[in-house]
Order: structure tokens, then C-alpha cells, then sequence
């Protein structure tokens, strides 16, 4: 007898193959039968008839931070009510293990730093994290059997050195011996089902004393020995994250990434590839690491996002702002001193200059600062001015935006919540899109969910972009669309029977109405462990959400169920070689 029977749905496989109408039967988690309406003759436990649904594979995000989250929320929200069934996380060089049992203090610098460099709450990191593992082994052990999503996870390169090198992982260059150390835990961390290995040598990333992280200190020698070893255990990875991720690579960092793909024999994969019609050099300079790679036997994947993320800023707490060169210094300072410098003109003025500077890269999009929306006010004195373009009220007040966006937020002590209009929302640029998703080393992906809470919500990309697809620009078909969100990155990973229909594989399904699927407005809410907030997004149109056969999600309500699995390298996924 099947489990149950899903009668008369418009069957999206996940193969790029043209929709058609089919009953599928599940049993014990998996897809045993796939056959013409009403031809099933098996009596099913419980059936439904969804004529006019859509059902599809579930989806798999590429680029998550759910490593702390899923302690407190296994049910990966916003992700898993967007149709997302498989994270993938231990992304960026940063993950919660191992951690030294000698050194019982690594897990508060390990916090502090989740806290800084994802935008982690720290209070949800004290109060809703166990932190009672000392190896990735026992990590992924503490999450097995909580957890709705299949989630599987990299092992960070910043948690290696910290767990051999101590404090001297900052700053410090590994002795042979540390470095044959470090190539052994990870071996360990693998064997125990660690996906393989990732690492930044961003710029951008500092821990919670404001230094360079662990990663980023390392020598070339570290990292290839480190991805060769990668290379010796089944089902493995890399995922790296450069300086030149943010804007245009470098030839030494395209160097770089080839090698580490390279003598692993194993894809890389880096976060995230930015489209914008206004810098029409940045596709092709970027992707030419891809065509480099392939020509010395490896292979380099960029990720790239299908929508414009919504994302907030803030004077008064860290965000992409920081980031900008020359802006962190004043930023970081205590708030009467930040408001004290940025109401000098002249101080103003030099950060203007730097943020069009060169040198800031993709974050020269942030510095137009009259495109920007005022979301949250705090005082009587900007009462009315919520929802409002920043470049209308300058005029009213004869003041240049930067100056009238400063006086706004002063007045607030830097609470005021700002949110920047993209400035590639422009038919060229979703053109350029369109072209370069269709590049075989192109994938969809990059949301950060789980990271960056109360700043952006990435999570919601699936059905955002569906609803895209159907109903706005269209720039693909349905079956193409769903094929990018579940089969193509699930052949990257070598996800093992997942990422299409089909009988034998696991039954991670979705239910959406065509005629609705989208992704709702960005709130802010306030659920996390210590009340801290993050912005969250509801999905419209999904009807229901399966993980292993059992229904997680109905009608945008979770069930309850957690039947996800803690998917481990070798066991769960298959070798994707670049030999």
C-alpha cells in the first residue's frame, strides 16, 4: 500500500522536461510510482487530488548560514516554507566546529565572531545553541534527528586553525607541523561527513575584535594542502570566498581558485557573482576564472542571485556600510562620536569620496544615498518620513541627500532603519541576467540565509523568482526555472536519489499554485532566542512542503514534523570530479 498518492498533479520534474499531468505515489520517504492520471491500481493510506497545482522537487540552497539556527529553529525558516528542502551550510570559512576541548573559551571567540562577520545575534548564539561538541563529528551528531530540512554542511577553514593554532590563528603563519595538524582534523571532519572544505581571504571579514579572521591569514601552501586533502574523501567540496568575489577577481586570486579546484579534482564554488548592466566588464571577467579552471582540469561555479535581495541599512549598527573602505573607522566609533563626525562636512565629504572610490568595488552601488527609503523612525522628530525616498526630502530641505540622510538618522541616535533602492533593477541588467544563468558554470544561489538576520532575507528567492518566471519577466520557462532551483545544484553537490522526481528518489516535493507562488514583503519580527530580531518573508502560493515523504509544510503552516536528514559526504552524496 503507498503512504500516499498525489493524484492529478502538473508534474515539473526537475529535468528541464515539459510539464505533464501524473499521479505519484510515496512510500517509506521515497517516489515508488510515477504513472498517468488514474492509471495507479495500488490503494494508497491517504490521497489528494491537487488538479492545477504545480508539483516539483524540492529545492536546494547552496549558500546558507543555518549552523546555528537549526539549533533553535530546525525548521530553517524562512527557507523551508519557500519550498526549500536541502541547505547547504558551514559556508565562508566559518563553521561552529570543531572546537579545541582544551580551550573551552574558543566557543564565546566563535560566537563573537558568528556574531560580527554572519550578523548572528549573539544572545541567540549563547541561549539557543547547545555548544556541547568538540568535533564536526559530533556536531552534525547534536542535529541528527531535529532537524525538517536535509541540511549538510562544509567544515570552515577558520574553525581549523583556531582549533590547532589557538590565538596564533591570527596573525600567525602555520609551522609544518601545525599545518600537517590542521590537514589531519580536517580528514577527521570529513570522514565524520564534513562536505569538504571553505575559506575566505575576503576583506570584509573580520572576527568580533574587529581583526581578520582565522582564514584569511593563511599562506597559498595552507590552502592547496588543505584542498588537496579534499580531493582523498568521496562526496567533497570546496567553497572559497576571495576579495574579488565582491567586484572583479584578480589574476593571482583566479591563480588561486583554479589551484585549490584543481589538486582536489573537486568543484569550488565562491559567493556571490553581482550582474549589473552599468559595469558590463564584471560578468566577463568574473567567469573567466570558470574558463581557466576548466581548461587545467578543474571547475569554479559562481553563484549568483535571481532577485534583488531585499536589505536594510543602518549608521548605528554594522552593516554593509562598515565595509565600505574609510567608512568602518568612523562607523565603528561610540555613537555620540559617530554622530559628532559625520555632522562635519568635510568628513562627509571624504566619505562620499571613498564610497565612488575605485576601491570600494561593489559597494560603490550603496553611495547613492538619495535613492535610499526611510523605514523605522524613533523620534518626533522624523515622524512622517517612514516610506519615504531620502532624495524628496533633501529638496524640501535645500540639503544634499548624504546631509539630509545624516540629520535623519542623528535625530535618532543612528536607530533609523535605511533601505537602498537597487540601482540594477533596469531592463539591461535583468537582460544580462537572463544570458549568464544560461553559462554552464553559473548557478543559482547565494541567499546567506540564516546569516545577517535583521539586515537582508535572501531566503525567499525560489519563490520570488518563480513567481517571476510566471507571471513578470518570464525571462524563463517553468521547467527551466524549477530545473536551476533543485536539479542543478543538487548535481553540483552530488546530492545521492535527490533533486528531480523520480522513482527511487527521496520524495522532497513541493506543491505551489502557479497562479499565486510568490514571496511576500520583507518584516522585521522578533523571534529569535533573546528576543533579538530578524527580517522574515512569508511565501504565498505553496500549498505544501515534503521532506522524506512526510509533509513539513500545509497551506504556509509548518506540521511539526521534523523528518530532514543530516546528509554526511560519502554516505549521502556522490563524487562530482573535475578529472
Amino acid at each position: 500500500m503507498l503512504d500516499h498518492l498525489i493524484k492529478g498533479a502538473t508534474l515539473v520534474d526537475g529535468t528541464g522536461a515539459p510539464a505533464r499531468t501524473a499521479d505519484v505515489g510515496l512510500r517509506g520517504g521515497r517516489v515508488v510510482s510515477i504513472a498517468a492520471p488514474g492509471a495507479t491500481e495500488e490503494p494508497a493510506a491517504s490521497t489528494e487530488d491537487v488538479t492545477g497545482l504545480v508539483l516539483a522537487p524540492g529545492f536546494v540552497d547552496p549558500h546558507t548560514h543555518y549552523d546555528a539556527q537549526l539549533f533553535w529553529d530546525p525548521y530553517a525558516t524562512p527557507s523551508l516554507g519557500h519550498g526549500v528542502t536541502t541547505v547547504a551550510g558551514g559556508n565562508c570559512g566559518f563553521t561552529l566546529a570543531p572546537l579545541n576541548p582544551a580551550r573551552p573559551d574558543d566557543a564565546d571567540y566563535t560566537r563573537r565572531m558568528m556574531c560580527r562577520v554572519e550578523g548572528m545575534s549573539l544572545a541567540a548564539l549563547e541561549e539557543g545553541v547547545p555548544w556541547g561538541w568538540s568535533s564536526f563529528g559530533e556536531y552534525l551528531g547534536a542535529l541528527d534527528g531535529r532537524v525538517a530540512v536535509n541540511a549538510g554542511f562544509m567544515v570552515g577553514h577558520c574553525a581549523l586553525r583556531r582549533y590547532v593554532m589557538g590565538p596564533d590563528a591570527i596573525g600567525g603563519t602555520a609551522t609544518p607541523a601545525q599545518l600537517d595538524a590542521m590537514v589531519g582534523l580536517l580528514r577527521a571532519s570529513m570522514a565524520e561527513g564534513a562536505w569538504g572544505l571553505s575559506t575566505t581571504q575576503s576583506s570584509t571579514h573580520s572576527d568580533g575584535d574587529g581583526r581578520p579572521v582565522a582564514s584569511r591569514h593563511a599562506s597559498r601552501e595552507e590552502l592547496v594542502a588543505l584542498s588537496r586533502a579534499v580531493g582523498e574523501y568521496p562526496g567533497t567540496q570546496l567553497e572559497a570566498i576571495v576579495a574579488g568575489c565582491l567586484d572583479q577577481f584578480a589574476d593571482a586570486e583566479i591563480d588561486l581558485l583554479v589551484e585549490m579546484s584543481a589538486v582536489a579534482g573537486r568543484p569550488l564554488n565562491w559567493n556571490v557573482l553581482t550582474v549589473d548592466a552599468a559595469v558590463p566588464a564584471r560578468v566577463p571577467r568574473q567567469l573567466l576564472a570558470s574558463t581557466r579552471a576548466r581548461a587545467a582540469g578543474a571547475r569554479i561555479v559562481a553563484l549568483t542571485m535571481p532577485i534583488l535581495t531585499p536589505m536594510n541599512m543602518s549608521l548605528g549598527t554594522f552593516c554593509a556600510l562598515n565595509l565600505i573602505p574609510g567608512w568602518g573607522e568612523v562607523l565603528g566609533l561610540p555613537v555620540p562620536e559617530r554622530i559628532a563626525r559625520l555632522a562635519d562636512p568635510e568628513v562627509r565629504a571624504e566619505l562620499l569620496r571613498r564610497a565612488d572610490s575605485p576601491e570600494a568595488g561593489v559597494f560603490r552601488r550603496l553611495a547613492d544615498f538619495g535613492r535610499y527609503v526611510i523605514g523605522d523612525t524613533y523620534t518626533p522628530a522624523n515622524a512622517g518620513l517612514t516610506g519615504r525616498v531620502v532624495r524628496d526630502i533633501a529638496a524640501e530641505r535645500g540639503q544634499d541627500p548624504f546631509a539630509t540622510l545624516v540629520q535623519i538618522c542623528s535625530a535618532d541616535e543612528l536607530r533609523t532603519v535605511l533601505w537602498p533602492m537597487p540601482t540594477d533593477n533596469d531592463p539591461a541588467s535583468w537582460e544580462l541576467r537572463r544570458d549568464t544563468w544560461q553559462q554552464p558554470d553559473v548557478m543559482l544561489g547565494g541567499s546567506d540565509a540564516g546569516a545577517h538576520l535583521d539586515r537582508m532575507c535572501g531566503a525567499p528567492y525560489t519563490t520570488r523568482f518563480l513567481g517571476d518566471c510566471l507571471r513578470r519577466r518570464r525571462l524563463v520557462p517553468l521547467e527551466r526555472a524549477v530545473q536551476m532551483l533543485s536539479a542543478d545544484p543538487a548535481e553540483l553537490f552530488g546530492l545521492r536519489e535527490r533533486g528531480t522526481v523520480a522513482v527511487g528518489n527521496h520524495a522532497d516535493l513541493v506543491l505551489f499554485d502557479p497562479e499565486r507562488i510568490d514571496a511576500g514583503p520583507a518584516t522585521l519580527v522578533h523571534d529569535l532566542p533573546g528576543d533579538s530580531p530578524r527580517l522574515d518573508s512569508r511565501a504565498e502560493g505553496i500549498v505544501s512542503v515534503r521532506v522524506n515523504g512526510v509533509e513539513t509544510v500545509r497551506d504556509d503552516k509548518l506540521t511539526g514534523a521534523v523528518p530532514g536528514t543530516v546528509l554526511r559526504s560519502g554516505r549521502d552524496t556522490r563524487t562530482v570530479s573535475t578529472r
